[in-house]
């Protein structure tokens, strides 16, 4: 891999993650978001001759970054088919699996992309670029009732009512096709303040909503939980509460919403039990190198 690539995204809490995952050579290790190859080229660094590693990425761009190396297989496709492709390469179980569940900062830098309002561009926002459905469709079809919905699950907005009839009303005079467009829509529902904030949260949504976020991520925790062995850990980065709270209450319970089940002798019917007690965070020197790190947490689980 060549620097240029190294640069598509600087790999976030590297050695804590890897660390997690407990590698040993002859054994099968999981990225499921390999991007630009960061963490997938230290797990190889470490991983003895015989270990092997599958990444996954939907992202055609991510294709530019693939390891040249015997012990790696590059997976074209969204983690949440984790188990089509296991059973596809022959794989029975999985001794670790690992998850940066961030954006990079390849996405939010590629104006053509729609992922960032710094820039003006198409509102596209599809990882995957062959996907039918972009964040213009969702703005100029979604009926007021979904759009608001989207807004507050996923965006978190309190007026996530006042902007979807806002958007409704616009877009019954002009289609909704830039970003620059959907910005002067909803920017003066915003106060200067808190401008940026907001704003972020509606891309947040919209991008959730595209990509099918919060759904490919729960298939991919359950298909995780099936084929790690006993004793394989889960290593799982993320960055916002919502898919945060997924992570957090599937490891604790073994489902998402939390609901802990104990069985007739009070043992908590979770398929993992917790590593690290304590979520980890990137360090105040990781974050001054790399800002995007800010909100990171760091889950590591092993499958009982």
């Amino acid at each position: 891999m060549s620097d240029e690539n190294i640069t598509y995204h600087i790999p976030v809490l590297l050695n804590e993650s890897i660390d997690g995952l407990n590698l040993e050579n002859g054994k099968v290790f999981v990225d499921v978001t390999f991007g630009g190859g960061g963490h997938s080229k230290e797990i190889l660094r470490r991983l003895g001759d015989d270990g092997r590693l599958l990444g996954f990425d939907q992202d055609q761009d991510a294709e530019r970054n693939i390891v040249d190396d015997n012990r790696f297989t590059f997976v074209r496709s969204n983690f949440r088919y984790l188990a089509n492709f296991l059973r596809y390469h022959g794989i029975d179980e999985i001794d670790g699996l690992l998850a940066d569940l961030g954006v990079s900062s390849h996405h939010f830098d590629d104006s053509e992309r729609g992922f960032s309002f710094r820039f003006d561009g198409k509102l596209d926002m599809r990882m995957n670029q062959k996907a039918s459905m972009t964040a213009a469709d969702i703005l100029n079809t979604y009926e007021e009732e979904q759009l608001a919905s989207i807004l507050y699950l996923y965006g978190e907005l309190k007026n996530s009512r006042k902007l979807a009839s806002v958007i409704v009303k616009s877009r019954a005079t002009t289609s909704i096709k830039n970003t620059s467009d959907f910005i002067n829509i909803v920017q003066p529902l915003f106060g200067r303040d808190r401008e940026k904030k907001e704003m972020a949260k509606v891309f947040q949504a919209l991008r959730i909503e595209v990509n099918q976020e919060m759904e490919a991520l729960k298939e991919m925790l359950y298909s995780a939980a099936e084929y790690l062995r006993p004793g394989g850990r889960l290593s799982v980065i993320t960055y916002h509460s919502l898919e945060d709270r997924i992570v957090k209450n599937f490891i604790k319970s073994g489902n998402f919403e939390g609901k802990i089940e104990q069985d007739f002798f009070g043992n908590i019917q979770s398929p993992f039990k917790l590593i690290n007690n304590k979520v980890i965070t990137p360090t105040p020197e990781e974050i001054e190198r790399n800002p995007r790190s800010r909100s990171a947490k760091l889950r590591i689980a092993e499958k009982k």
